[in-house]
């Protein structure tokens, strides 16, 4: 049972939430890329620099952040509204007088294929978004295909990757756990389930905020 489960809850997580991660990161590399240009015009910084910026914003910070927010919301809300639905239903109940454990059953198969999926859904996002950061510097004239592949290949840190999923696995806790814990403790009727998976969203939203600042410190101090 368990292993069914959580080959369901990867197939729902990862590939479920694929086509958002990639649209999103795509446009915030190329937002990132832009924006960056403007910043950099008129000053002596090198051209090559743009590459550069673009990449370690992507893995460090925006890739990560971003598409952990964005599951947040999607994941996040999918997995309360599942569990307290089952409260509601007394679903849970039944299992529990069957001799099920349910906060085992319920909650770890979705907390491990976060663990599993989610950090590989930011790596592509961190790809993509980068590959957006290209596209917006390359096809606008604004810099040339050689410039921006030699900021990517310049002042690389292997512990910048590092971080990235650092913070991927520990995103992945918190938005998990939270939403699982607003399901499984719901009560009332329709009303209160829709409050529960809006405090999953606002919740995990604002502890995975808190979450990147201490790491960011910690790690990068």
């Amino acid at each position: 049972m368990y292993y069914k489960e959580t080959i369901r809850q990867m197939y729902d997580i990862g590939v479920g939430s694929l086509m958002i991660i990639v649209v999103v990161s795509l446009f915030i590399g190329a937002v990132t890329a832009v924006q960056f240009t403007y910043q950099l015009q008129g000053t002596a910084i090198p051209s090559y620099y743009i590459g550069y910026i673009v990449r370690d914003m992507m893995i460090i910070e925006l890739a990560v952040t971003f598409s952990c927010i964005i599951l947040t919301g999607k994941v996040g809300s999918n997995i309360a509204s599942e569990i307290g639905g089952m409260r509601q239903k007394e679903h849970i109940d039944a299992m529990e007088i069957m001799g099920v454990n349910t906060a085992s059953f319920l909650v770890l198969p979705k907390l491990l294929a976060a663990l599993l999926m989610i950090p590989l859904l930011v790596s592509v996002a961190a790809v993509v978004s980068i590959g957006g950061g290209y596209f917006a510097s390359t096809y606008s004239g604004n810099y040339s295909h050689e410039e921006f592949v030699e900021g990517l290949r310049s002042f690389f840190i292997p512990w910048n990757v590092m971080i990235m999923y650092i913070k991927a696995f520990t995103f992945a806790y918190i938005l998990t756990s939270i939403a699982c814990y607003q399901g499984y403790f719901v009560k009332g009727g329709s009303i209160e389930l829709g409050q529960a998976s809006t405090r999953a969203v606002v919740y995990g939203i604002i502890c995975i905020l808190i979450a990147d600042y201490i790491i960011a410190v910690l790690l990068t101090g």
